[in-house]
């Protein structure tokens, strides 16, 4: 009996149809275009942002460098003039000085001061380590203009604790905001307070990395505490150290908010003979304060050459480190 459409049984036996191989060839060739531009995908959000939000900024900040620009006036195309100003202005040169003193002060104790603590919170018999680790993000997440505040209370000239301690002593009361090294004093030690607890939980982190037998073959060879310090501890902590010490030369060189809080009689010069300026300080206050933004455009341009060449100075040693290994 042949199938006329009425028998389902002898239409079910018919067989359907597949699809066509130029429509599979197509679905196969869309997948795998697919596939491949997925990646880029994923993480073009980022080079969009970092393009509208930070490279962009920066080829404009070149761009203004080359003119006098007024902000609310003309904009004269002066060339090089900005940075042959800015290589004869002693201010610039007071405010680098100022930004390097600061930097020395605050990162070497900084992290001299953060290899002891997270060696210490490492050892394997800390009683309430758990509290102690915690307590480490306390002057992280307090805020700046709060500690600059209580520091500069206790560097007050008239009714500061440590002038009230040195006076214990037979030494007189000490201006700290006034004197160049006694505000890059004040300033170092602000920043040396908030960084320290952050640098401490970054080491400690790569400690918690190092195999606790290893610390006991070093024991068992007869290496005491300062030996394990040299010879386990600080090896394992090489790559750490070197990030460490790139955040915090580009963090010191852009310090902005506690120069500008320690002087509240002069905050953009931070004090009348600008004891402690610093290059993002003196970038805003010609910025902002007078109103030359082609100069400060040029001053920014400079920063930014000294931080590209301290990374570079940071990427050859890196390199020098692992070919030592």
């Amino acid at each position: 009996m042949t199938s006329t459409g009425l028998d389902p049984a002898a239409d079910s036996r018919i067989p359907t149809p597949s699809k066509p191989p130029k429509r599979q060839g197509v679905s196969r060739i869309r997948q795998g275009i697919a596939e491949r531009i997925a990646p880029y995908a994923y993480v073009a959000p980022f080079f969009l942002i970092f393009a509208v939000f930070g490279l962009f900024p920066l080829l404009f900040t070149f761009y203004v460098a080359l003119f006098d620009w007024n902000p609310i006036g003309d904009h004269t195309y002066v060339g090089f003039d900005n940075f042959t100003r800015l290589w004869e202005d002693g201010r610039f040169w007071n405010a680098a000085g100022n930004t390097l003193s600061i930097w020395l002060l605050s990162t070497v104790p900084q992290l001299v001061l953060a290899l002891i603590l997270a060696h210490a919170l490492n050892h394997a018999r800390l009683r309430f380590a758990a509290f102690f680790r915690m307590t480490m993000l306390v002057p992280y997440i307090t805020s700046v203009a709060a500690t600059t505040i209580v520091f500069a209370q206790m560097f007050d000239r008239d009714y500061g604790l440590l002038n009230w301690l040195l006076g214990l002593v037979g030494i007189g009361p000490i201006n700290f905001v006034q004197s160049v090294p006694g505000s890059h004093l004040m300033i170092a030690v602000m920043v040396t307070w908030r960084w320290f607890g952050y640098t401490t939980l970054l080491y400690l982190a790569s400690l918690q990395a190092v195999p606790r037998e290893t610390y006991e073959a070093a024991a068992v060879d007869g290496a005491g505490g300062v030996k394990q310090f040299w010879h386990v501890t600080l090896p394992s902590l090489r790559p750490v150290i070197i990030f460490t010490v790139v955040t915090s030369t580009i963090y010191g060189l852009q310090i902005f908010t506690e120069p500008l809080l320690v002087s509240r009689a002069a905050p953009l010069t931070c004090g009348p003979a600008r004891e402690c300026q610093t290059l993002t300080l003196f970038l805003y206050e010609q910025g902002f304060g007078v109103f030359e933004f082609g100069y400060a455009a040029a001053i920014g341009v400079a920063l930014f050459v000294m931080i590209v060449i301290l990374a570079l100075v940071n990427f050859l040693a890196s390199t020098r480190i692992r070919s030592e290994r």
